[in-house]
This record gives C-alpha cells, structure tokens and sequence, in this order.
C-alpha cells in the first residue's frame, strides 16, 4: 500500500471518529456543558445575589455548572437583548425581572429584541418587597414627612433606580404620581451602584429591594419609611407599608427565569422541573435573605403573570405621562 493512501485512511478515519464523538456529544441528554445565566444589570444588586444564590443548587441538579455572567445596561434590556439572540438550545438563560419584559415595550422605542415575543418564561423564582430609603442627613422619618418635605422642595429631590424600566424606577414614579409631589428619576446601572450613592448622599432617597438594602437599614447608614407591599412583611412587622400612607401603593419586583424563543419545550421542562426542585429545598430557601419569596410554577403559569403585569405597567406608563425613550 502506497503511503499517500495510508494517510488518507487514517485521515478518513480519524475524521470519522470526530464526526461519532460530536454525534454522540450532540446526542446525550441535555444538559451537556456548562450553562450561562445572564443578569442584565451590574453586581451587588438583588437581581446578581439572587441569581448566585440560585446558581449553585441550580447546578447540582442539573449536573452541569451554571455560570453567572452581568450584563448590565439599558434598564435590563441589553441582557435581554443578549439572552434573545443567542442560541434557543438551553445554554443562555436570563435572570429576568419586569423591566425586560413587563415594562420594557412601554418605555422604550427601538429595543432590539421583541418583549412580547423573543422571550419564553421558564418558572417563576421568587417575590421580594422593596422598601422606601432615604440617606440618614435628609430630615424625615416617616412617608408623611417626606412628602412634605418634597411639596417644600419641588424638582429638589431625586429617586435612584438600578435602570429605566426597572421595578424602582417604576415604583418612584408611583410614588411620585401617588403622592403628588415633583421628583426626578436617577437612573443607575444596577442596584450596587444605587445603593453606593444613597450611602454617600449622591442621591437622597430610592425605592428598592428590601434585602439588598438591610444590611444599611441595621447598621444605619441609610433609613428606612416603608415597604411597598400592600401589606406589613411579616418578617418587618415595625415597617409599615407605604400603602398606609399612599392606600393602593404596591411595586414588588418578579424575579424569574427565561430562555430564547424557540427553546425546546423538553428542554424548558427539564429546567423548570430542576429549578421548582430546587427552590423546594428549605436549605436554599434558608439561604434567600428576609423579605425575599421563593415561589416557583409551571412555565404557563408565569407567563400569565408577565401579561397581567404588562397591562398593570403599561396602564401606570401611561397615566404618568412617561414617554418612551
């Protein structure tokens, strides 16, 4: 045998080897390599702790790692964006909140994915209140005295949020429309920092996620006038309720999970299944700060929740006069 044609059969056989062992890679169950979970904002935030908190038991029942990656910007929507186009193979997940997708179509024009369409829910994660902080050096105490200390001081007071679009940014505007006083929106590229000017006095006040911001509330350095629940949290009984002073006054964030559109539906079974396993081990919710609700469902389910809430923020956009950016 001539050696050119010994080379070629062992050229054609090694070929044929990599060829099986793709086959095989692309054929074994799902999943198969690590996953990416993305969070559309910057670390230190609810969203990137809940997320960390997740990953880790996530991980260990679906016997690959889940890598945590931030993608901060846009109020959330630059992740989203990125999550929308990447490969509908299970690989990409976003840690959602509603500015991707509940509030996302109302506030800005040109977003590069479709809210509505380029994103499916996997299973709802959890529930948290946000709570009303102000820095220590502003002079009120309660909801009452903010009020009108803001009335003495139209177009004086700013409200930071972790991103346009997002939950605080929409509960300040809620506020601000409930209240009836005139203060501007800050916005930030996360929660972090947010919260890094609050505590330096950059910004005065911010309606965000309770355990984020616990740690400042009891050493503090920021305080505390209410959560936005409708009700006391039960872990909180001495915080009122905004609700109490502003009746009606509600913006708690939904956290959940989501994949491009055109994931297959097994493997999306195959995450919520995982994921409702994980957040029923007490050990995990254990691990979840006070304040924060881990809740779970079925795929259908959360999408029922993120069209009530679009109808619920959109209805809000609209009567605040918020114009699209």
């Amino acid at each position: 045998m001539h050696s050119g044609t010994r080379v070629s059969l062992v050229i054609g056989f090694c070929g044929g080897l990599l060829a099986l062992a793709s086959s095989c890679l692309a054929a074994s169950p799902y999943p198969n390599q690590p996953i990416r979970l993305i969070v559309p904002f910057a670390p230190g935030g609810g969203a990137d702790a809940n997320a960390r908190r997740i990953a880790e038991p996530w991980s260990k029942a679906l016997g690959q790692p889940i890598v945590v990656e931030n993608k901060p910007g846009a109020g959330g929507t630059l992740g989203a964006t990125y999550v929308s186009q990447a490969a509908h193979d299970g690989y990409t997940l976003l840690y959602a909140t509603p500015g991707q997708q509940m509030t996302a179509p109302y506030l800005f024009k040109n977003l590069a994915y479709d809210p509505f369409k380029s994103l499916v829910p996997v299973g709802k994660l959890s529930m948290g209140a946000n709570v009303l902080v102000v820095t220590k050096s502003l002079p009120v105490k309660n909801v009452q005295e903010l009020i009108a200390y803001a009335r003495a001081h139209p177009g004086k007071l700013g409200f930071a949020s972790s991103g346009v679009g997002s939950t605080s940014h929409l509960a300040g505007e809620l506020f601000k429309q409930k209240a009836g006083v005139d203060i501007f929106h800050v916005p930030y590229r996360g929660t972090g920092p947010a919260r890094t000017d609050l505590m330096s006095g950059q910004v005065p006040m911010t309606i965000d996620t309770l355990s984020v911001y616990l740690p400042l509330i009891q050493s503090g350095d920021v305080r505390a006038l209410g959560v936005s629940t409708l009700q006391r949290d039960p872990a909180f009984p001495d915080l009122p309720a905004i609700a109490e002073t502003l009746p009606g006054f509600e913006a708690v964030p939904i956290n959940y999970i989501a994949v491009p559109a055109g994931t297959p539906r097994a493997i999306i079974d195959k995450l919520n299944v995982t994921l409702n396993q994980v957040i029923d081990d007490p050990r995990v919710r254990d691990n979840f700060e006070k304040g924060t609700t881990l809740e779970g469902g079925t795929p259908a389910a959360m999408q029922q929740v993120i069209v009530s809430e679009q109808a619920k923020w959109k209805a809000l956009i609209e009567s605040a006069g918020i114009k699209p950016e």
